[in-house]
This record gives structure tokens, C-alpha cells and sequence, in this order.
């Protein structure tokens, strides 16, 4: 049987391409936009296929894939990132022979829209910042705030009249603060956004996997270092038990939706250590190796869903496995090594980069007898390094 991975620049697919080529029956088929993508490299690609971009070119990518399945049959196309997936969806009544392991475009999008998301968590008594819900920029004039606030689009990337529009969360915290953001992110003035109250704390999650409305798998993790340094891309990260508050959220939240698939419920963790509900991502996160490296191979046990093949219940996973991106924590340290930090704070921050963790500690690219993506990699790094 054959499967196509789509998206196959991100580490994702990688992590899944990696996963689902060691299923005896499967053939797994490697899609991106580049002439050489991350997990076309695999030796776990049995054949890669360069694709138009599906953010600046969503109808002839459309055409491309439909062209693609009618060639091939596939038992399961694999999007992971959010623009493919929900294009798909959106237009899956075209695209016969498409079959894709979500939930209905209808329901991802009560999910994924985070003015939908916030009321449904409220309905639910699940803890969500204060919010001003706007259509647009214009019902500001009428409105009274206080600062800080953080402005969230609904939408983390919006289709309007052919083309994707990325939009940002920022942190205001006066008045200027909202007339700049207003003036430099246009979509705000013709598509609704939130004003939310600023919760200090820090980020945390519930990674699940859903069969047709039941709970299959979780797992969490914990970041132990990001790029940027004060808040971005996880490089290092460990896994973690489940925090059971955050898993009964999500729970509510998923089992009133019938979800299906898989998903990443944020929260913010306050203070006062409450969870704060934030978003939920409705595909596969970036650090989905360490999931698989811990125990729950969520590629797997998706197929298996896909399937319908019984599946072992989960009994648990390793906890304190560690997943390292190598030349993400490279940058990482480069930008805090460049960044207003005293000099026992850079020093400190050498060690541990130094410091060896060889007990269930893992290199998320660089693999062992699937090299390729690694030297895939580094060579990218190498002309963006010299472009600079």
C-alpha cells in the first residue's frame, strides 16, 4: 500500500515519512515545493515529487495533486502544515481519491479559528484570557482597553481571494503599540482578531491522537531551549508526564468536537498554576520525533486508525527522553551569544550547550543509517550561513 507525505521540508514530515517506512506494507511517497526536501532525502522516501507551492500557487497545487492521485493511488495523503491541510480540506468535494486523516474542514475550523475555539472553551468552564472578540479594525473606535494586551488573529493564516495571508500575535502595551501593529498587518482591518488579556506564565501543551471521537494517545512535552531564546522553535526538549488538568481540557475540548486525527492543545501556565487555554494546532507539531523516540508513534498509530486495524493501548511512555535539533540549537546559541545578555549568562549558556546528555537523548535529523537529511540540511545551512 502506498502513502503520500506532503510538505516534506519540515521536520514533521521527516518524523513521519521515518515512522511510516517501517510499516512492512507500506510505500511512502515524499512531496515539497524545493527540488530537494528534508524528508524526500530519507532512505524511508521511496520516491520524492516536487510540487507548485501550495502558498503562492493554491489552485496549481490543487491541479498537481489531483493529477498525482489519479496516477497513483494512495491510501492516505499526509498534509502537515497548516495551509496544505485545511486547502485540502476546503476543497476535498474536488479532489477524489484524496484521503486524508482529519476531521471535516467544518469541524477543524471550530478548532482552528481561535474566536470559535475561545467561546466553545468557555461553554465548556475551560480557562481562556478575558477576550474582546472585533470583525474588524474599524469597531476599535468605540472601544475602552488596557494594557498589555494580546492581539490574536482568529486565523493564523487566512484564504482570501486566492492567496494565503500569514498574520502574527503581538504583545501591546499601549496605545501606539496597537496603532503600529494596525498600520504594518493590513488583514486586521478586514478579518476578525481578539484582544486578550496578557497572562504571564509560560507555555505548555497536550499532544493527542483521536479515532472518530475517542481518545487513542497523549503525551506532553517541556522545551528546554527555544529559538529565538526568549520564545520560538523548540531545539532541545524533553518529554513529560501529562499534566492532568491540561489533559481533562483537552479531552472536553476534543470530545465535544467528535475530533478525529491528531491535534496540540497550548496552553499558557499561569502563576498560580492554571492553565489557561490558548490554541489548538490541528495537525502533526514540529517535535513530533521525540513523541515517536518516547514511545507513541503517532504516525503509526494514525495509519493504524486510517485502517482501522487494532492497536495496542498505550501503556504510558519514556519519561525524560530528549530530542535535539542540532543546527537549530547551533542558531539558537548564536542569537543569545549576539543578544543583550550579561557574560556569565553567555558563558553559562556555552556550557550547557557543550554539556554531552547521552542517556535517551537522540539528534532529531541526524540519524544513523538515514544520514541523507542530515547533509540535506547542513548544506542548506551552509548557503543561508555565507548569505548573511
Amino acid at each position: 500500500m502506498k502513502v503520500l507525505v506532503l510538505d516534506a521540508e519540515q521536520r514533521s514530515a521527516l518524523a513521519a515519512t521515518r515512522s511510516l517506512g517501517r510499516v512492512p506494507e507500506l510505500e511512502v511517497t515524499t512531496a515539497g515545493s524545493a527540488s530537494v526536501a528534508l524528508a524526500g532525502c530519507s532512505r524511508f522516501s521511496s520516491r520524492y515529487l516536487q510540487s507548485p507551492n501550495p502558498e503562492r500557487e493554491p489552485q496549481a497545487y490543487l491541479a498537481w495533486l489531483k493529477a498525482v492521485v489519479a496516477q497513483t493511488p494512495f491510501a492516505m495523503v499526509l498534509p502537515v502544515t497548516e495551509i496544505t491541510s485545511q486547502l485540502l480540506l476546503m476543497n476535498s468535494e474536488h479532489l477524489p481519491g484524496v484521503h486524508l486523516p482529519f476531521a471535516p474542514y467544518r469541524t477543524v475550523m471550530t478548532l482552528a479559528d481561535k474566536g470559535q475555539l475561545t467561546s466553545c472553551a468557555k461553554r465548556l468552564n475551560i480557562p481562556v484570557p478575558d477576550s474582546q472578540w472585533y470583525r474588524c479594525a474599524a469597531e476599535l473606535e468605540a472601544a475602552t482597553l488596557s494594557y498589555p494586551l494580546v492581539l490574536k488573529p482568529c486565523l493564523s493564516k487566512i484564504y482570501s481571494q486566492g492567496r494565503w495571508i500569514a498574520t502574527r500575535v503581538r504583545i501591546l502595551r499601549s496605545s501606539e503599540d496597537l496603532s503600529r501593529e494596525l498600520q504594518a498587518s493590513p488583514y486586521l482591518h478586514d478579518h476578525p482578531f481578539m484582544l486578550q488579556e496578557f497572562i504571564p506564565g509560560k507555555g505548555a501543551g497536550v499532544f493527542c491522537l483521536y479515532d472518530r471521537g475517542q481518545p487513542v494517545a497523549f503525551f506532553a512535552h517541556r522545551r528546554l531551549r527555544e529559538k529565538p531564546p526568549e520564545g520560538g522553535v523548540s531545539v532541545l526538549s524533553e518529554s513529560v508526564e501529562v499534566e492532568p488538568l491540561m489533559r481533562e481540557y483537552a479531552v472536553k475540548l476534543l470530545d465535544a468536537a467528535r475530533w478525529h486525527g491528531a491535534a496540540m492543545v497550548e496552553f499558557r501556565m499561569s502563576p498560580e498554576g492554571v492553565p489557561y487555554l490558548m490554541e489548538i494546532n490541528t495537525r502533526f507539531w514540529g517535535s513530533l520525533q521525540l513523541a515517536i523516540d518516547a514511545g507513541v508513534d503517532f504516525p503509526k498509530l494514525l495509519w493504524g486508525i486510517e485502517q482501522r486495524l487494532p492497536l495496542d493501548g498505550q501503556e504510558g511512555y519514556r519519561i525524560g527522553q530528549r530530542l535535539r535539533w542540532f543546527l537549530g540549537d547551533v542558531d539558537g546559541l548564536y542569537i543569545y551569544l549576539k543578544g543583550p545578555y550579561r557574560r556569565r549568562e553567555k558563558l553559562l549558556r556555552i556550557m550547557q550547550f557543550l554539556r554531552p546528555h547521552l542517556r535517551h537523548s537522540r539528534c532529531e535529523i541526524n540519524r544513523l543509517g538515514d544520514m541523507r537529511p542530515a547533509w540535506h540540511e547542513l548544506k542548506l545551512y551552509v548557503q543561508a550561513l555565507v548569505g548573511r
